[in-house]
């Protein structure tokens, strides 16, 4: 087990921040992404949405100054990264939305925490301590319960729950691998702006062509709510959140920024609540507190973010 020290106050100041924002935004994608099913496939819909968060980089990326040319070894980490991140992994969060419901799809993202700490364990030799897998364990607990309430909530038939479930848990392998790679030393050598926005202009690129492939020539939505929901979606669920997001991969370890994806769920039926007149029962109000205690006693915990010592 590793004997890296427990996250400081300054450190847990510094990151609560941008955890606290990422979290929210992405516990509202849920009833975005709704919008944005209608006239327009949700192929092409993935396509626009990651094509104006590329434009979008590009324009910080300018604004701050940071440099836009990449060697080609910088290029090809952008390119894995865009194709299993921008590509793959929402083409079949869009999907599995066809099929489930929003909350059981965010429900099993928080899937991503065991899921970042074994490949991080594997790839970056990235230690896990027991108290943090013990506070990972409890908010699995809670999850568990979030699923099961979750589960007995959708209506449907049971192949089209099974596909949908299916393509969530792939859309949570191909995360996981995005989030890993890009806290590799290899992504680490190029500046976050210079890569996401190369990333997520790859990613488009790949969109556009799967969308062609499999829902023929571009279509377009004019209804105001369509588009207000791809500039949230573009701009500030994916410009802005994965900036912030990956740049606490790199801070804090896969294992830990995974986190957001376990409070996600219980955030979008905060918003639920609010908007959908979402009704939290018993077993789910228990599971949302162990997600929360399981959350502060892992990053109470032993850090997972370091290689093992020597001698360790």
């Amino acid at each position: 087990m590793s004997t890296a020290a427990p996250l400081d106050p300054r450190s847990q100041t510094r990151n609560a921040l941008p955890f606290a924002i990422v979290t929210l935004i992405w516990g509202s994608t849920w009833l975005a992404i709704h919008s944005q099913f209608g006239a327009v496939s949700t192929q092409w819909s993935v396509c626009y949405r990651f094509a104006v968060g590329g434009a979008a980089m590009f324009v910080v990326a300018l604004a701050t100054r940071a440099p836009l040319r990449m060697n080609a070894s910088g290029h090809v980490t952008a390119l894995v990264l865009g194709a299993a991140t921008f590509m793959i992994n929402y083409n079949l969060v869009y999907a599995a939305e066809m099929h489930i419901t929003s909350g059981l799809v965010a429900v099993l993202f928080s899937l991503l925490v065991p899921t970042n700490a074994v490949l991080a364990r594997v790839f970056l030799k990235q230690q896990l301590s027991r108290p943090f897998l013990l506070g990972s364990a409890v908010a699995m607990l809670g999850v568990t319960l979030l699923f099961l309430h979750e589960w007995r909530a959708t209506v449907g038939d049971a192949d089209e729950v099974l596909l949908g479930m299916g393509l969530t848990l792939m859309a949570v392998a191909t995360a996981s691998a995005g989030n890993v790679l890009q806290s590799s030393a290899r992504a680490k050598a190029t500046p976050m702006m210079t890569l996401l926005a190369w990333a997520m202009t790859w990613g488009a690129a790949m969109d556009a062509g799967f969308a062609w492939v499999s829902s023929g020539p571009p279509t377009f939505d004019l209804r105001p709510s369509y588009i207000a929901g791809l500039l949230y979606l573009g701009i500030i669920a994916s410009a802005v959140a994965f900036t912030l997001y990956f740049n606490l991969i790199r801070r804090i370890g896969a294992a830990r920024g995974g986190y957001v994806n376990v409070l996600v769920p219980v955030i979008a039926m905060g918003f639920s609540t609010l908007f959908e007149r979402y009704r939290w029962t018993i077993e789910a109000a228990f599971g949302g507190a162990l997600v929360l205690l399981g959350l502060v006693l892992a990053m109470r915990a032993r850090g997972d973010t370091t290689a093992p010592r020597r001698g360790s």
